[in-house]
């Protein structure tokens, strides 16, 4: 009797998160240990996220491309969808930061953490259902 959990993560769906997951602390846990030292320097908590948000999405797009979805279409139309879904993921990102830091008065540093996560989970499934989707995805949704 097979288990569940090891049946998705035998997937190629679960193949991806775990590989998306992975790409995604590196950089998360690289991104998140510069934010504090940013902030503990002085940088504002939204100006540091942001600037290091960019870098992290850049870096990723290659990272996820190539190796998470193994994407062969074009480049510039999965970039394009690639630049949405992370102005999306930073929008909730920055709404988040809003809502628990500016008005609830939480400290940054844990609101930042957990951001981290929510987003990661937003953003998987939007590279895995629109900025890498097979073409066959694409055709067959209309």
């Amino acid at each position: 009797m097979e288990i569940p959990l090891y049946s998705a993560l035998k997937s190629t769906l679960g193949v991806q998160f775990l590989k998306f997951a992975l790409i995604g602390a590196i950089s998360n846990l690289t991104g998140y240990l510069l934010y504090l030292l940013a902030t503990f320097l002085g940088a504002a908590p939204k100006a540091a996220m942001t600037v290091l948000y960019l870098i992290g999405a850049t870096a990723g797009f290659f990272a996820n491309r190539k190796w998470t979805f193994s994407h062969g279409g074009l480049i510039s139309s999965a970039m394009m969808r690639y630049a949405v879904s992370y102005l999306l993921g930073y929008l909730l990102n920055l709404s988040i930061l809003i809502v628990f830091v500016d008005r609830a008065g939480f400290p940054h540093q844990a609101v930042q953490a957990v951001a981290i996560v929510v987003v990661a989970v937003f953003l998987f499934f939007l590279m895995n259902r629109f900025v890498f989707a097979p073409p066959a995805a694409w055709t067959n949704s209309r």
